[in-house]
């Protein structure tokens, strides 16, 4: 790794380390390895990653982002780094020395028994565009800053896909409701991404997604139609309109208001105009929409095909239970 020369506003790198002893250590005790006395003695034991394991990164990693810091014209001190978990993005000026950067990072990572990935770390212009948690980023030759699903992420997506829409063991109806949460979930995380491309429209995918659907003697063009809609939820976009954290906000400083607001924006149609008419609080409680509780829509005259917005209220996904269940029970 070396230092560069580069006409370009920015050069970037990602940087992602190893598993560590130090790691692998703090993993003992949680079950997230196979259990060796199980095992042949020359088998080799792999290190399974679990939902600790962001976690004992950030524990690990703490401090990582100070490495690389200077002050801006107005004396401020800027730290232009992004992590998350064991992922890195360092953004370095021109007149940065890379190598210098990486090597002091190299020197803090080795005092807590970890390396850098050298298969894993990359120096690239902005301008040449580079993948990161699962988007690609590019600056283009105008100026303009564009962000879109990786490669790989979009694959990785595509195989989900397949594989409910080819299995055999499911009926039209059921493959419908079973590619809803995988193709909400993928169009919400980019949603502030460019979707309008022809792949990122899966105009493709859906069409072969209706062809299967169409095939089963008991669909036609119509029902087929509807399926394609429940299976295939369009989630709006809005390109490079992220929203970044306020200061030193941290959803556990007790600010509920900030946060309810915040946590409101994931929503969007019906969901986001019932949301800021009842000043993002529960319609049936009253309180504010905090945690990762998902907020539901509630009709409230029990009809589900009155879609009027006078008709539906937000609500908490364990108020719209206790709603329904007390119904069930008079």
């Amino acid at each position: 790794m070396s230092s560069l020369s580069c006409t370009n506003p920015f050069i970037w790198s990602e940087v992602t380390m190893m598993e560590s002893p130090m790691t692998r250590n703090c993993h003992v005790g949680f079950g997230e390895r196979y259990e060796e006395t199980h095992q042949s003695q020359d088998w080799k034991v792999r290190f399974v990653p679990t939902p600790f394991s962001p976690l004992l990164a950030n524990i690990a990693l703490n401090g990582i982002e100070s490495i690389h810091k200077y002050k801006d014209n107005k004396g401020r001190i800027k730290e232009p780094s992004i992590r998350y978990a064991d992922d890195m993005l360092i953004i370095i000026r021109p007149e940065d020395d890379a190598k210098a950067i990486l090597d002091r990072i190299s020197v803090l990572l080795a005092a807590r028994g970890m390396n850098v990935s050298e298969k894993k770390t990359k120096l690239t212009a902005a301008t040449d565009g580079f993948d990161f948690l699962g988007w690609h980023f590019k600056v283009q030759k105008n100026g303009k800053f564009r962000s879109i699903p990786s490669a790989d992420n979009y694959k990785a997506f595509r195989k989900k896909v397949k594989t409910i829409v080819n299995n055999s063991n499911y009926g039209a109806t059921v493959k419908a409701s079973k590619l809803a949460p995988v193709v909400r979930g993928w169009r919400q995380y980019h949603k502030y991404c460019k979707m309008d491309e022809t792949r990122n429209s899966l105009y493709f995918i859906e069409s072969r997604a209706y062809k299967v659907f169409n095939k089963e003697t008991n669909q036609n063009r119509y029902t087929s139609k509807k399926l394609l809609d429940i299976a295939f939820p369009t989630v709006s976009y809005s390109e490079n309109k992220h929203i970044n954290v306020k200061g030193e906000k941290s959803p556990y400083d007790g600010d509920i208001a900030y946060w309810s607001k915040r946590n409101s924006v994931l929503y969007d149609g019906l969901t986001s105009k019932a949301l800021k008419r009842q000043n993002h609080s529960c319609k049936s409680c009253g309180l504010k929409f905090i945690g990762e509780q998902r907020v539901h829509l509630h009709h409230v005259d029990g009809n589900h095909q009155n879609w009027k917005e006078t008709n539906l209220v937000a609500i908490h996904q364990s108020c719209h239970q206790f709603i329904h269940m007390s119904k069930s029970k008079s």
